[in-house]
């Protein structure tokens, strides 16, 4: 059976891959912290590429196929692909937010920070501090205000037609909110161990 024909498989096969290089390339060594700061990586990759699919091609796609007379119309993405688009987007979000708070802890507790220090944006922290809260109030939205719309939306919770195009007007402009915030969240969560680029 090829690995590559299920999403189960490619994942392996990857993980797999990730370890035998690791391994080949003489990495630093098995810690936590190194994992942790994988799974942060990734996760996140996951969560802000799904943000960015959301807001550069679904929102606009389905724009297009709402006003397309005689086009097939949205109901294909709405019922097959957007309620698991949206199970990978928040969880990823949540992941990628948990597994920040430990790596924080891991990174900068031995330099005398932490997550409070971090979060009070404290000297020698801001830049990480003011990308952590860029994050949250992103982790913020996805849950508060994104996914409790988007299920309506979706027909997921019933709505009237008014409730859902009111939920779609609050998660689209949560969903462009943190679009807009990705942008300088990601400069700083590079930023700190490797300069920002201004």
């Amino acid at each position: 059976m090829n690995p590559l024909k299920t999403v189960n498989g490619a994942i392996l096969t990857g993980l797999l891959l990730m370890a035998a290089l690791g391994f080949a390339l003489g990495g630093s060594g098995f810690s936590v912290q190194n994992l942790d700061r994988w799974l942060h990586i990734i996760s996140g990759v996951a969560w802000i590429g799904l943000l960015y699919y959301f807001n550069v091609v679904q929102i606009p796609g389905l724009a297009a196929a709402g006003t397309d007379k005689g086009g097939p119309g949205g109901a294909g993405i709405s019922k097959y692909i957007a309620p698991r688009a949206l199970l990978w987007f928040r969880w990823a979000a949540v992941v990628t937010a948990l597994s920040g708070v430990l790596l924080i802890e891991f990174a900068f507790r031995p330099l005398g920070g932490g997550l409070m220090q971090v979060l009070a944006l404290q000297e020698g922290f801001r830049v990480i501090g003011v990308g952590s809260w860029l994050g949250l109030i992103m982790l913020f939205n996805v849950w508060v205000l994104i996914w409790p719309n988007q299920k309506k939306v979706l027909g997921i919770t019933p709505a009237t037609d008014e409730q859902k195009a009111a939920a779609r007007n609050v998660a689209l402009l949560a969903s462009r909110t943190n679009f807009v915030l990705s942008l300088p969240m990601l400069m700083c969560m590079t930023g700190q161990s490797h300069g920002l680029p201004f």
